[in-house]
């Protein structure tokens, strides 16, 4: 897969080239600066080069008589958004999960995987132009480390930190390849092995499925977490942790799990499990739609928003529409789409953990079947607020929660200092979450990008 990804022509995309310590201002804006107190009305931003000089009020800023004016007039000013759980080696379309529906005498795997590699290009790009600026891949092939190279050295990628192959009690063996996505491991020696192999390759995280097999409770599985854990802390490398059941999350936690990857979504939390993440600092990634995208599209009911039709990738989308090619007895029967979506305990989970003061970082899975690369987010964000979080907050999630994920301090806030990865708005976000996506600029390592058409000419 490594050499398919190499081969995709991905060289040709647009270098980093230096901005000779351009100077930008936006001038006028309010702004969000995302370390939580109000928004700054009438605002300066100031860069210079990739990063934030100042942030204020307009009249305690002095602006460079040579610095690009950006108008942010009746313009909204917040970071840029960090998708906190997505999986490149999946499209989004309806091939790319054979262990959740197999296709594979329509569209082999393989070729599912060769094709995601040819337009990775164009997929890095679309993060970019829904404002997202940085991504976690929380998990995949080898060739994840590759991607996460070539997209350091280009101008319209979003920044994006990397986990290896997930660590299981099991291979899905749909998802078999040379380099696959899942690797099962049966022994804490076999677990230390793979994960000292991605620990030579500098992950920014290593990631667990923590899952339960036929006929095993979690408590087998719990050596193996351990010495993940253990050996990847060693190495000063954090561990996500996949559990959207109650005992696993509770089990991984008490392990020294990092990030929870995924809704809970099984039972209602309790009071000692949220003082055990609350104490130990321990994040909580979202992906409430992606459980609502996989009803819509398997059911035939796709509920697209604007920015998810004008910026998602069309094939992906078209490739929805061959469940039509299936006699009805390989589809899902229809139902009605009441009963679609994130459970309520997840719901509810995200509302009672947030209100506990846990550290939230907006996820949307992409990748997975109807999750789309890049405008994905957008939705997630919706559904956060319909758990009952206000809009600033889902914003903080979705901006300085997810830079906590990742773990750099440069990134997630608008601060002198700062890599200078914003987004200039054209509406008020807090009036409505949906307007994160009424984007007016992209500026990535202080380079302002018009999202109308920073993804001309990529391919």
């Amino acid at each position: 897969m490594s050499a398919a990804f190499a081969a995709a022509g991905l060289a040709c995309s647009p270098a980093v080239t230096p901005n000779n310590a351009t100077r930008v201002a936006v001038v006028g804006a309010t702004v969000i600066d995302g370390v939580g107190g109000p928004p700054i009305s009438d605002a300066v931003v100031l860069v210079e080069g990739e990063h934030i000089v100042e942030v204020g009020p307009r009249d305690e800023i002095s602006i460079p008589i040579d610095a690009r004016h950006i108008d942010g007039r009746d313009r909204w000013v917040i970071p840029g958004l960090v998708d906190a759980h997505v999986h490149f080696f999946q499209s989004g379309g309806l091939y790319t999960r054979p262990d959740v529906i197999d296709l594979r005498d329509l569209r082999s795997y393989e070729r599912e995987q060769e094709w995601i590699s040819a337009r990775m290009d164009r997929t890095l790009c679309r993060y970019l132009e829904s404002g997202v600026t940085s991504v976690v891949d929380a998990g995949g092939p080898t060739w994840n480390f590759d991607l996460r190279a070539h997209a350091d050295a280009t101008l319209l990628a979003p920044r994006v930190a990397v986990a290896g192959p997930l660590v299981s009690p099991i291979t899905p063996p749909e998802l078999e390849t040379d380099d696959p996505p899942i690797v099962g491991v049966r022994s804490s020696e076999e677990a230390r092995a793979l994960v000292h192999s991605q620990i030579a390759r500098d992950p920014d995280f290593v990631k667990i499925w923590f899952i339960t097999p036929p006929g095993r409770d979690f408590d087998s599985f719990m050596p193996i977490v351990q010495t993940v854990i253990g050996e990847s802390h060693a190495a000063n490398v954090p561990v996500v942790v996949h559990a959207t059941q109650l005992e696993a999350a509770r089990l991984a936690v008490d392990a020294g799990a990092d990030v929870l990857a995924h809704s809970i979504t099984d039972r209602v939390v309790d009071d000692v499990f949220i003082a055990a993440m609350g104490g130990r600092g321990v994040i909580y990634t979202t992906t409430l739609l992606v459980s609502r995208r996989y009803d819509e599209v398997l059911h035939d009911r796709p509920q697209l928003t604007e920015i998810e039709r004008r910026v998602g990738d069309p094939e992906v989308i078209d490739s929805w529409r061959d469940l039509e090619r299936l006699p009805p007895t390989r589809r899902p029967p229809r139902r009605d789409l009441a009963t679609f979506g994130p459970s309520p305990q997840a719901m509810e989970n995200l509302r009672l953990l947030h209100e506990a003061g846990v550290v939230i970082a907006a996820g949307s899975d992409a990748g997975n079947i109807g999750t789309l690369h890049g405008p994905s987010l957008h939705r997630e964000l919706e559904l956060m607020v319909e758990a009952g979080l206000d809009p600033m907050h889902v914003v903080l999630a979705a901006t300085r929660g997810g830079a906590l994920v990742i773990g750099d301090p440069l990134l997630g806030t608008l601060e002198s200092g700062k890599i200078a990865d914003f987004l200039v708005l054209d509406a008020n976000p807090l009036e409505n979450i949906e307007n994160t996506a009424r984007i007016h600029r992209v500026i990535k390592g202080g380079i302002p990008l018009d999202p109308d058409d920073l993804c001309a000419g990529v391919e």
